[in-house]
């Protein structure tokens, strides 16, 4: 436990906590998530958990807002409930964008009629992903209701307005207290200072009305730095169940980096992820820099290093293809990030990774032993630590040792379904205990 979980009452519950004693099981799970298709990290595990559920026999609901749905939900069993709403950014109709976002009863009232059918002594409420369409209104209904939930906290958009504590405009991690008179006044959201304002209201309303204040008691977390940043926000008393999200990987043979001269990127090619930064690196090495991915940071990419190759969108096969031809990842992100799974992927494929020190990434990286941590936004300290891995025996060495960790370890689907089934029959054991009920 972290001196800032201690002053704040917070628990980090582990898997021996888990498994204390038998408690009642768990029979339904509704899972909220803005979007029934993948749009993303936090959308795959949802989704995948789901099938996953639904498969080993518990009634799986999934409540979203925004088509289309994935075939693979349906494939699997899972009832999907679907609201037929834009998410606040592509809604044409920018006043319906705004109020749905802050609140959207259509939202609340579907989750009520699911769980009107649902008993609270073994439904769990699982909370996804909330601010892009279905708002913090849902999670007022289940909590209306009685039911239990537990939020797994992709991101920080818990805390955080704009859902990084990352000033966009001055690129660099925001320290300030979400809501307070310094960050109200601040301007660091990407899209202007309207925007802020606008999202500070619908932080306000989260925070008072749709969690309910200090309503709710369990969240997943991905690692210890965001469990460390989000601590100070969380109620007095919440319990921290620690569940990495799974890594979808096939065991094959290691990469043999040794043979390869690419230093790869991969991911959305946004400001805030730095990928400029490591344009800047591999132009003064004149080493190749591959950029596997897409968005509005190609111009400044090609800008600074017309000779990096931009792949553009590629599917997943294709992006284990590029690793396959790579010397090491650059992670370079500014952001402080929850559990960036492409540094994971590298390691299971075995190939070393350079993160920053300021990011959740460098948990899955021993530095000078798995790959380098960089000193976060630093040109000079990123440039010499690309330059330390061109030497073939030291990236070869590196990326076995990342694939034999891996592997040692794996973060497999099984192992993902059985710590979040633990921390279901946890939560319900404990509300029993609670009610003064018997356990079975």
């Amino acid at each position: 436990m972290t001196k800032a979980q201690a002053a704040s009452g917070c628990t980090l519950i582990g898997l021996e906590d888990a498994s204390i004693a038998p408690v009642r099981g768990v029979s339904d799970v509704v899972i909220l998530n803005d979007y029934a298709h993948v749009n993303g990290g936090a959308g795959q595990v949802a989704l995948s958990t789901a099938e996953a559920l639904a498969e080993r026999g518990y009634r799986v609901t999934l409540l979203a807002a925004v088509a289309p749905v994935a075939q693979e939900l349906e494939e699997a069993g899972v009832r999907v409930i679907l609201t037929g709403q834009y998410d606040i950014k592509s809604d044409p109709v920018r006043v319906r964008a705004a109020t749905q976002g802050l609140w959207n009863p259509r939202a609340a009232r579907a989750l009520m009629n699911i769980l009107s059918r649902c008993d609270p002594a073994d439904t769990i409420v699982h909370v996804h992903g909330w601010c892009k369409a279905l708002s913090s209104s849902v999670v007022h209904a289940a909590l209306s209701m009685n039911f239990q939930i537990v939020v797994t906290l992709h991101d920080y958009f818990y805390a955080c307005p704009t859902g990084g504590f990352f000033n966009f405009p001055r690129r660099e991690i925001c320290k300030l207290k979400p809501l307070s008179a310094a960050c109200l006044m601040e301007n660091c959201d990407r899209d202007g200072y309207a925007e802020k304002v606008w999202r500070s209201v619908r932080q306000g309303i989260q925070d008072h009305i749709g969690f309910g204040g200090t309503g709710i008691r369990h969240f997943i977390t991905l690692s210890h730095l965001s469990e460390t940043v989000l601590t100070p926000s969380l109620p007095h008393g919440a319990k921290l169940h620690r569940i990495p999200n799974p890594i979808d990987v096939d065991r094959a043979e290691p990469v043999d980096v040794g043979r390869n001269t690419q230093f790869i990127s991969v991911g959305r090619l946004s400001p805030e992820k730095g990928f400029g930064l490591f344009a800047r690196a591999a132009k003064d090495l004149g080493c190749g820099a591959t950029f596997v991915g897409e968005g509005p940071s190609r111009d400044e990419i090609s800008g600074i290093y017309p000779e990096a190759r931009i792949t553009g969108w590629l599917s997943r096969s294709e992006v284990r293809n590029y690793f396959r031809s790579a010397r090491a990842l650059v992670f370079p992100s500014l952001l402080y990030e929850a559990q960036p799974l492409v540094v994971l992927e590298a390691a299971a494929l075995g190939v070393p990774a350079i993160v920053p020190d300021q990011c959740a990434a460098k948990e899955a990286v021993d530095p000078e032993v798995t790959g380098l941590w960089f000193r976060t936004g630093d040109l000079s300290d990123l440039r010499e630590k690309i330059a330390i891995l061109r030497d073939p025996q030291v990236a070869a060495r590196m990326g076995r040792t990342a694939y034999e960790r891996y592997w040692h370890d794996p973060l497999t689907m099984e192992r993902h379904l059985f710590l979040l089934q633990e921390c279901y029959r946890l939560i319900l054991g404990s509300c029993s205990l609670a009610a003064g009920k018997p356990q079975t």
